[in-house]
Order: C-alpha cells, then sequence, then structure tokens
C-alpha cells in the first residue's frame, strides 16, 4: 500500500484527490470512470474474486478493452508482489514508510513487520 501510495504521489496525483481515496465513491475529486476502475480493482483483488457481470458491463462503458486487461493485469501484479512481500516480510524503504505514516496510517495502516 505504501509503495502505490508512493508512486501515485510522485507521478502527480493531487495530493488532496490522493487524501480522498476513502471516500472515492463520493468525492467530487473521482470522475465515474476512475470510480468504475477503483471498485473493479477492489474486486479483482478480493478473495475470492469478486468482479461480475455487471461490474464488466460499468467497466466497459469507460474503458476499452485494452484498458481493461491493463487495469486487471496491474491488480494482478500488485496483488502478487503485495503477497509476495507480505510472506517475506520485505522491509520498507524509506520513501514508503514516510508516505504510509504521513497519509495512510490515520486509517490503519501501520508498518507492522516490514521494518528494516
Amino acid at each position: 500500500m505504501a509503495h502505490t501510495a508512493g508512486a501515485a504521489l510522485r507521478l502527480g496525483i493531487d495530493e488532496a484527490k490522493f487524501d480522498a481515496i476513502w471516500e472515492f465513491r463520493s468525492s467530487p475529486l473521482y470522475s465515474e470512470a476512475e470510480r468504475v476502475a477503483l471498485d473493479f480493482a477492489i474486486a479483482a483483488a478480493s478473495q475470492p474474486n469478486d468482479v461480475t457481470d455487471e461490474l464488466m458491463d460499468r467497466m466497459k462503458q469507460h474503458w476499452t478493452e485494452g484498458q481493461i486487461v491493463e487495469i486487471a493485469a496491474t491488480v494482478s501484479l500488485f496483488g502478487f508482489m503485495n503477497r509476495w512481500n507480505d510472506s517475506m516480510a520485505t522491509p520498507l524503504e524509506e520513501e514508503p514508510l514516510e508516505v504510509g505514516e504521513k497519509h495512510l496510517a490515520e486509517k490503519g495502516w501501520a508498518v507492522g513487520k516490514h521494518t528494516g
């Protein structure tokens, strides 16, 4: 989570929009296309997978087939990386640790076993 948060900020997401991620379904800072992509990401990352036909139809209203494939691939890659890093208790580097403490801790994030 902290790596992804750091990358989003580093790649230019507005900090106010980033901080509103917890309320993406109701925040005016997010477009309907972004909302459905985030709903898709949550559903695709769920165990068991929770992507429904209805959700896929919503995705197709805003994203091309190629874009949907890229979103699904990104969710899958990050799912793998999260499981790997959590299993191996990979220590967090300085940047994601700082981002986690600044932006995520108030919502329950903690470095946990990922200390150096």
